[in-house]
């Protein structure tokens, strides 16, 4: 799929659809010249609501999109016979979508589980008839309630990928190699920063049929969280990872370094990201001779595990899959 294929933002103008009006009718047949009030009532508005599918993992689908407007109920009728329900417009989005209120920025929920319906937006409740405003004071009411007007308004709906394990680190840190080495996704990879533009998912084979899914997040620079380069347009992604993998190349002049400042980055554009479980991987380690390896391991960071890995020769890959495994699976600390 093209990389301006995902979309994770999408602003859209959302209406409900009106209540009909209740009916003001008499009863009139052969022989009954003065019957009772028999008007029905009008039916509620069509909502318009979110659903969550497993079969989506963008909103391009609602890219284009800009006005969406539900039914309006139909009015009540005499003998009675209440007006149809509006149509409800339902739309699928991914797991993970936010709704925002445009105006507010406030969240008004999110869809996290397949099949998971939530009403955006409610219709407006039809009017009654005026056979219920008959008493014995009044038994030919000459009123009915019209219906209630459908509710507008604009609404962000933001996605944030599901995933378990999220790749985090600088541009050209063989983040993308590693995603296609053990996964069928095929991001695009070449030898210069910011090659991967959106986010990329793939679901790893494990042992006995067993998977997990991975997330290739956009290349995080230094100053991303105050809005630099393409960091802080994904942040968000990583919100949603059970793991975070932090990802260095072994060429790097500085590992220990290198990793303070993603952390950082991390920490200044939401501090509960360092609540995750993480793992540091150093990739690329088939560029080094063994004296070379040795080096690397008196500057590794002391509060995190480390790994060597290389998509390229495949060593460490297997190792790296039982630690993700161990730590998706590891019992919740009580």
């Amino acid at each position: 799929m093209a990389s301006s294929n995902f979309i994770d933002y999408v602003k859209i103008n959302v209406r409900s659809g009106a209540g009909g009006a209740g009916s003001l009718h008499f009863r009139r047949e052969k022989h009954v010249e003065k019957g009772g009030p028999d008007g029905g009532d009008g039916g509620r508005g069509g909502h318009v609501i979110l659903k969550g599918s497993t079969q989506l993992w963008t909103l391009l689908h609602l890219k284009y999109t800009k006005h969406i407007k539900a039914f309006d109920g139909k009015g009540g009728e005499g003998g009675r016979r209440s007006g149809s329900i509006g149509k409800d417009i339902i739309l699928e989005v991914p797991l993970g979508t936010i709704a925002k209120d445009a105006e507010s920025g406030e969240q008004l929920f999110e869809i996290t589980r397949d099949g998971e319906e939530v009403i955006l937006m409610r219709g407006g409740r039809g009017g009654m008839g005026n056979d219920h405003f008959k008493s014995a004071t009044n038994q030919t009411p000459q009123h009915a309630q019209p219906g209630e007007p459908g509710l507008e308004s604009w609404i962000i709906l933001e996605l944030k990928v599901l995933a378990d394990v999220g790749l985090v680190g600088f541009p050209n840190a063989g983040k993308s190699t590693l995603l296609s080495a053990v996964s069928a996704a095929r991001p695009e990879i070449a030898d210069y920063p910011f090659t991967t533009l959106v986010p990329n998912l793939g679901v790893v084979s494990y042992r006995d049929y067993k998977s997990f899914v991975m997330a290739d997040i956009p290349g995080i620079i230094e100053g991303a969280s105050q809005g630099k380069g393409l960091g802080l347009r994904f942040l968000r992604h990583i919100e949603r990872n059970s793991i975070l993998l932090f990802m260095i190349p072994a060429d790097c002049s500085d590992i220990s370094a290198e990793y303070q400042t993603l952390l950082h980055e991390l920490k200044t554009y939401n501090p509960s990201l360092l609540d995750k479980n993480r793992m540091l991987a150093i990739s690329k380690i088939d560029m080094l001779n063994e004296a070379e390896r040795l080096d690397i391991e008196a500057t590794l960071p002391k509060d995190i595990p480390a790994i060597y890995i290389s998509a390229i020769t495949q060593e460490g890959i297997e190792q790296l899959k039982d630690r993700i495994w161990d730590m998706i699976n590891a019992p919740l600390a009580v």
